[in-house]
């Protein structure tokens, strides 16, 4: 994918959150919003995302909660045990940085997907629940249920893909959960599993792809 230097990808503090922005010289109209997952930083869903959708302007998130070496979005009190107020801090805080990026970027929220693998597929989903009707578009990978207290969220606009990896024996568990609590909500919810564990590839990429298009992809065996 082609892009404009010097002023796309580097990184902008200009916002609340850290972020880069790629805008290909032959952008399509569409955009995703990156959300990473635990102990790295906003680079790594790119070439993920290049391969969902070659042509769309990338906004890549950093959190704001440090881990080891790199970020996470909200604090953990165990693996699967989170803390809940800063969960609602930083979904916040996320929902607001949305509606500023896409006025100063001009990007249209109605052709914005937002692709989230695990944690950051966490905060989309507390983002989803806490302020509804902001993100109808949202491709979860290996995500699981966060919040403890789920409010009345009308979700009946949104368009939900959840992919679990079957051996991913920590995070795989929840995701019946999660995709019962967004039906619950009038979400229309794809839910898919891949023979992977907690990483995320080519499988992924290729189910996201055909999701965003309307098509059909035959479950993984």
């Amino acid at each position: 994918m082609a892009e404009k230097p010097p002023e796309d990808g580097f990184l902008r503090r200009d916002l609340p959150f850290f972020y880069r922005l790629y805008r290909p010289v032959d952008a399509s109209g569409e955009c995703l919003f990156l959300l990473h997952g635990s102990g790295v930083d906003e680079t790594t869903l790119v070439a993920l995302a290049r391969q969902i959708a070659p042509h769309a302007v990338l906004v890549t998130v950093r959190g704001r909660v440090a881990q080891e070496d790199g970020f996470r979005w909200f604090a953990r009190i165990t693996p699967t045990r989170f803390e809940q107020e800063s969960i609602r801090t930083e979904a916040d805080a996320f929902a607001g940085f949305i509606t500023a990026a896409a006025k100063r970027h001009g990007l249209d929220l109605a052709r914005t997907i937002f692709l989230g693998y695990s944690n950051g597929a966490n905060l989309v989903s507390s983002v989803m629940l806490l302020h509804s009707g902001l993100i109808e578009l949202a491709a979860m990978l290996r995500p699981m249920p966060v919040l403890d207290e789920v409010p009345p969220a009308d979700l009946s606009k949104a368009r939900v893909l959840i992919i679990a990896g079957a051996a991913d024996l920590t995070y795989a568990p929840f995701a019946p959960a999660l995709v019962s609590l967004f039906s619950q909500h009038g979400a229309e919810v794809d839910a898919r599993i891949v023979p992977s564990g907690h990483e995320f590839g080519d499988r992924d990429a290729a189910i996201v792809r055909e999701w965003l298009a309307g098509a059909t992809v035959a479950p993984a065996g």
